[in-house]
């Protein structure tokens, strides 16, 4: 994966000569493009800077030269740079940027000593990124554990599993796999230099852009994997914290020279696992804002589909998150918010004018300002953790906890009893496979937002019509005592008792992987002064949960058994359209459909939202309860009369 940046000396020349003709062209034509492949160009300058500074010091020695065709490699890499950057759009600072790269020409030609090559190729880098506004640092704070999913995916077919360079499809390449646990080479690489790499790809080798496959955000998770093969786990991470723009674009050689060999390990250790403490509601909003710039930059390019998926990652992956905090604050603001990034994503889905999506663009932007203002940098007062922590558990929960209890009622009023442990096992299953599901997420597979919301709505639609089939079945069964025999025998065993478990696992498991994501993010932005609120708040919404199940099952057993199967019915009915409402409201923000705004009142807690497709899909499960109730009163009319 990193065959260019650790390759073997024995290839470099043969392959430097075949990177200079495949750049040639593609410098020509970025001179006549310069201004639209502006960043592009100052991305590709920096990255050979970051590489002459990691690969020349060890080719000159005391003024000689002890690796020949390293050292033309890095010849003819100035070149390559000095033509970038004269390709560049103008700027005030493009002429001291030129003058700078032939300094360094001048240094390679001279033979002077690598650490101070080094420097200079750095100090550059630092004024170009400047210059050209390239940002080196990660918008999230870097996740190791994602990166190592990631990387095993992507990677270790290469490099192997373990990073040595051994893996089965780097047999016979050339130059061949890197050895990832060099520490001495990945000293003198950047987080920055991996995460450009990734996205870069290598010209002439093995190396693809993984640009395609991976995100930004990924591509910085898999850089600070990489990062640890080098950092002793043993190790603390020291007294001193490196904020995220150093970890990002300083070396630990860098840090050795400026801080002495002391620092090192600390760095090491604090880069391969930066703090993830600063992902709060303000780090994730400025996500979102920076991915859906550069989803309007990939629309005015033409790169509709792109610009359409960074637009859906800007939602899923930054204000989703922030979403219930902001709800527990000001849900008007929340529902503005979102209403306007879908607005804007769906003027790119729709082929809108530039301007147009400009202009939602800057719409949703302003939102999210204000948004931001409300939740602060800060961690969240007791108060709103507390009022949070209760507020997730109660609202998700109370979906789940109706069907059980209804279910349960049901079963007990019936003299069921043994089919209760169907019931218990179903939903048991659930917790277990939503721990499950959310562990696998987030250490072992990428999981992201798409997907999560694509397995809610899908969950959601299959409850909707499980629970319409269970509320007109009861409803068809709600006179008739001669009925009992046929629950006896047909429904409660067998694929009966199947039928209620699988009712009960989905009731439970859609709602408890949104629960525990949430979560987590309110546990980052509580601070740990506010985990206590937290816990209190889902503690206070659980013991919620237990009395509204205990209140149904003792309510039910007063009323008469007509009276009971027709207001569990109803119930049930009615669940059945709301989760109808939420499943297809998940589809769209996973991006599968889109969304059609109306003219109509919003109730989130009903599933209820101005939408056409949302509120289709509703009107389609009530016609669905009309159809099935009518044919279902129609048949009770045919027996009476009978």
């Amino acid at each position: 994966m990193f065959a260019f940046v650790f390759t073997s000396r024995l290839a470099m020349n043969s392959r430097s000569r075949l990177l200079a003709v495949l750049l040639a062209p593609v410098l020509l034509l970025c001179s006549a493009l310069a201004q639209a492949e502006a960043p592009a160009d100052a991305t590709k300058a920096l990255h050979l800077l970051d590489y002459i500074g990691a690969d020349y010091p060890p080719t000159v020695r005391d003024g000689k030269v002890v690796d020949t065709s390293e050292y033309r490699e890095q010849q003819e890499f100035s070149g390559v740079l000095a033509e970038l950057v004269k390709g560049l759009p103008d700027n005030p600072e493009r002429a001291a940027l030129e003058q700078g790269v032939l300094g360094l020409r001048q240094a390679i030609e001279q033979r002077q000593e690598g650490a101070a090559v080094a420097r200079q190729a750095r100090q550059l880098g630092a004024r170009l990124a400047v210059a050209y506004e390239v940002s080196q640092a990660p918008i999230i704070t870097p996740d190791p554990a994602r990166g190592a999913a990631l990387y095993a995916q992507n990677c270790s077919i290469c490099h192997g599993d373990t990073g040595l360079g051994d893996g089965p499809a780097g047999l016979g390449l050339e130059p061949p796999p890197a050895n990832l646990r060099n520490v001495a080479r990945l000293d003198q690489l950047s987080l920055y230099d991996l995460y450009n790499t990734l996205g870069l790809g290598i010209e002439g080798t093995e190396m693809p852009s993984f640009a395609d496959q991976l995100d930004e955000r990924q591509r910085w998770d898999v850089a600070a994997y990489i990062a640890s093969f080098s950092a002793d786990p043993q190790v603390a991470m020291g007294d001193k914290a490196w904020n995220i723009a150093d970890l990002a674009r300083q070396t630990p050689a860098e840090v050795a020279e400026k801080e002495g060999p002391g620092a090192v390990a600390a760095f090491r250790a604090q880069r391969a696992k930066p703090p993830q403490a600063k992902r709060g509601p303000a780090q994730l909003l400025d996500y979102t804002a920076s991915t859906l710039d550069k989803s309007l930059a990939a629309y005015r390019a033409g790169d509709h589909d792109q610009a359409y998926d960074l637009s859906v990652a800007a939602y899923l992956e930054g204000f989703e998150l922030v979403e219930s905090s902001l709800d527990n604050i000001d849900a008007q603001v929340r529902k503005d918010t979102e209403k306007s990034l879908m607005a804007y994503r769906q003027s790119l889905q729709d082929g809108l004018p530039l301007a147009q999506a400009e202009q939602r663009l800057d719409a949703a932007k302003a939102k999210l300002k204000q948004a931001s203002k409300l939740l602060g940098s800060d961690g969240l007062s007791w108060s709103l953790s507390y009022i949070s922590g209760l507020l997730i558990l109660l609202r998700e929960g109370l979906e789940a906890i109706l069907v059980l209890a209804a279910v349960l009622a049901f079963l007990r009023n019936t003299g069921q009893q043994s089919a209760v442990r169907s019931v218990n096992i179903g939903w048991g299953l659930a917790l277990v496979a939503g721990f499950a599901t959310w562990a696998l997420a987030a250490y072992v597979i990428n999981v992201g937002g798409a997907q999560r919301e694509l397995l809610e709505g899908c969950t959601a639609l299959f409850a909707s019509v499980m629970v319409l089939w269970l509320g007109v079945w009861m409803h068809d069964r709600r006179h008739a005592a001669a009925w009992q025999n046929y629950i006896k025998s047909s429904l409660v065993s067998g694929g009966g008792r199947f039928g209620f478990a699988l009712l009960a696992f989905f009731s439970v498991y859609r709602e408890l992987f949104e629960v525990i994501l949430f979560y987590e993010t309110l546990w980052l932005q509580a601070g740990p002064a506010g985990h206590q609120a937290v816990l209190a708040g889902g503690a206070t919404a659980l013991v919620l949960l237990v009395g509204l199940a205990w209140v149904i099952l003792r309510g039910s057993a007063k009323l008469p058994l007509a009276l009971f199967f027709s207001i569990n019915a109803a119930l049930l009915c009615a669940l059945s359209v709301i989760f109808a409402g939420h499943g297809v409201k998940a589809l769209q923000e996973a991006g599968v459909l889109g969304t059609r705004p109306v003219a109509f009142f919003e109730f989130d807690w009903l599933g209820i939202h101005a939408d056409a497709y949302s509120l289709g899909a509703q009107a389609v499960a009530l016609l669905a309860i009309v159809f099935l109730y009518g044919r279902s009163r129609l048949a009770e009319k045919r027996r009476a009369a009978a």
